[in-house]
């Protein structure tokens, strides 16, 4: 394969100073909080953060190497349809911050999952645990895969010794430093990502002809064909496939998703968790746009020789740093810059599924099964699950390497795991009557629904009418660079149907961005029908802010809702001991409300936390008493 230069040493200065900032910053949040030795500490940075970190960091950590060197991909090849995610991701803000925050943040609760306990068993919550470990340790090893491809690609460097070294800093300042090292570093890697984005759309502009010509150049070659209306399920990118499922994919990610969510009960109130959300939108649409523009730059430079169909690149994953190669090579540092900026995307993520995981597995699984552990242990056991985690995700990223485009991998995990979670948590909080058998047999079939056509889509690939590639040229390639000097414009997906399974044709090739939607539908759909079968549950039995009406989310800016404050509300508060009945702690939690009853002061300052799942401060508490 034909290479165009390869890291200088101002390059390697660039990319180390990355990990070394990254790093440090681990370090000096251990040592920062070294005295505040706790699993609340550790796992929510003591939910005392500030909206501006943490919408950064949300940023940063979905806005992954994924969207740094897969969208200006899939824009090359499949035109700026791309730039429609942008309605689906306002859409899924707006539901995240208006219909899932509220009850999240307002319960109190560590783990996401802590709510499926208070809404319906155990059971269920170890369940929907047990799926997002799954989906998070697949979606994490796709992304640590990607950059260290960019990184073999451009530099020649060793793809599976940059695997680990990203595993490693990750898991070093993450066991460190905890929640807070996540958020500030994710911080600082979005500016390196914005930053590295910018140097190749304006080097990549001017060497392309201008501005005029890259908008030129793109319409004649139809990547300016933004919106296909085309209501056909099988076809890959329109603009129903791109907004609907795609609103439907990244709800799942976004609003019951225990990353997203953890960042936002750990803001100081329930308004910074709100900002950040919005905020994070604004970053969401910048690096989106970024994303977009790369890929029609990059186009117009390649459009009388496509590398890939040169033979110059192996994979479409690879056009990215190779562009970046071709363009900056010539100035030393910021082909370093930009692989900086791929990797900024790749910690980020990586970190913060690792604390997740972490947070998840301490609060759902070690907590519930010894529930006499001092400070310093539960701090001890949440920094050995981060490594743990560490090595797991990093190890996962060896599987990545043979599951194709890295964009539509990632949202394919994402869309099978979760579609089913996003219809669990819908079932619980839009749907009062919904039963334990309803949420447990609507699991089922969303999760069976969605893996039948994830998996059998990965088996079956769907032919190229559906996908529908643009045009690539090779007029202008001098094909001695090729190793056998053939032209390979041909390579694609094979669109013979003849020998192929009728389903391959029909369920199997549906978008891979309905994934979701199917497992969402077929939970909900499921979920409402065993209910009505079995007797739908009293409404009255349920606590209400574990249930949100739509009457809720259109009333969101009416002061009741935006400054709602348990602290404040006697009567409510005393209801609290009828949700948390379904712990096996139930006697200390009762005895836990009493003592928050009668410490009215107290009370105003930790209106927003639930002392009941914060089982060390229960043992001090009963203690005390």
């Amino acid at each position: 394969i034909h290479t165009v230069g390869t890291f200088q040493v101002g390059d390697y200065a660039v990319f180390a100073a990355l990990f070394v900032v990254s790093s440090g910053i681990g370090v000096f949040f251990a040592i920062k909080e070294r005295k505040k030795a706790s699993s609340k500490e550790f796992l929510v940075g003591g939910r005392q953060m500030s909206c501006g970190p943490v919408a950064l960091s949300l940023t940063a950590s979905f806005m992954s190497a994924v969207t740094v060197i897969g969208a200006p991909s899939d824009v090359y090849r499949y035109g700026a349809s791309y730039v429609i995610f942008g309605v689906a991701y306002t859409f899924v803000v707006f539901l995240t911050a208006e219909l899932f925050l509220p009850v999240f943040y307002r319960s109190g609760i560590t783990s996401t999952y802590e709510y499926l306990e208070l809404r319906f068993c155990k059971l269920v919550r170890v369940a929907a645990t047990l799926i997002y470990i799954i989906q998070t340790i697949l979606y994490t090893g796709v992304v640590v895969y990607a950059p260290a491809l960019a990184l073999n690609q451009v530099t020649g460097f060793d793809l599976w010794g940059s695997i680990f070294a990203t595993g490693i800093v990750c898991t070093f300042y993450c066991t460190l430093g905890g929640l807070k090292a996540v958020v500030w570093t994710d911080a600082f890697q979005m500016v390196v990502m914005v930053v590295g984005f910018l140097t190749v759309l304006i080097q990549g502009a001017s060497r392309a002809g201008g501005i005029e010509s890259v908008w030129s150049t793109a319409h004649t070659g139809g990547r300016m064909d933004v919106f296909d209306f085309d209501v056909n399920p099988l076809r890959r990118h329109t603009f129903w496939t791109l907004s609907v499922g795609g609103t439907f994919t990244w709800l799942g990610i976004y609003g019951v998703n225990q990353s997203t969510i953890q960042r936002c009960i750990s803001c100081k109130t329930e308004g910074h968790a709100r900002w950040a959300l919005y905020l994070n939108l604004l970053g969401l649409w910048i690096i989106l746009f970024c994303a977009v523009v790369s890929g029609l730059i990059m186009y117009t430079f390649y459009s009388r020789c496509d590398p890939w169909s040169a033979g110059s690149v192996s994979a479409p994953d690879q056009l990215m740093p190779y562009f970046v190669m071709e363009i900056l090579g010539a100035f030393p540092g910021l082909p370093g810059l930009f692989v900086a900026c791929a990797f900024s995307g790749t910690l980020s993520t990586v970190a913060a599924s690792i604390n997740a995981l972490a947070t998840v597995t301490y609060e759902d699984f070690v907590s519930q099964c010894y529930r006499d552990l001092s400070n310093r242990a539960a701090n001890w056991i949440s920094k050995a699950l981060c490594v743990v985690f560490g090595v797991a995700c990093t190890t996962m990223a060896v599987a990545a390497s043979y599951m194709g485009g890295i964009v539509q991998a990632a949202l394919s995990i994402h869309g099978m795991c979760g579609g089913p979670m996003l219809g669990l948590f819908s079932l619980g909080i839009l749907f009062p009557v919904t039963n334990l058998k309803g949420a447990v047999g609507g699991l089922i079939v969303g999760i069976t629904l969605s893996f039948w056509v994830g998996v059998g889509a990965f088996i079956y690939p769907a032919p190229s009418n559906n996908t529908r590639p643009l045009e690539l040229s090779t007029a202008g390639c001098n094909f001695n660079l090729t190793a056998d000097g053939s032209n390979q414009t041909s390579v694609s997906v094979s669109a013979l149907t003849s020998d192929r399974y009728w389903l391959a044709d029909s369920w199997y090739s549906m978008s891979y961005l309905y994934y979701s939607a199917v497992g969402f539908i077929g939970t909900v759909a499921a979920g409402l029908l065993i209910t009505l079968l079995t007797g739908p549950m009293d409404p009255k039995k349920i606590k209400p802010g574990l249930t949100r009406s739509v009457k809720d989310v259109i009333c969101f800016c009416s002061e009741k809702f935006v400054h709602a404050d348990f602290s404040e509300d006697k009567e409510d508060l005393g209801d609290f001991g009828v949700a948390w009945e379904k712990h096996t702690n139930t006697e200390g939690v009762i005895k836990m409300e009493e003592k928050v009853k009668s410490d009215n002061d107290n009370l105003h300052e930790n209106g927003y936390t639930n002392a009941a799942f914060d089982h060390n401060e229960t043992s001090q508490v009963q203690a005390k008493l």
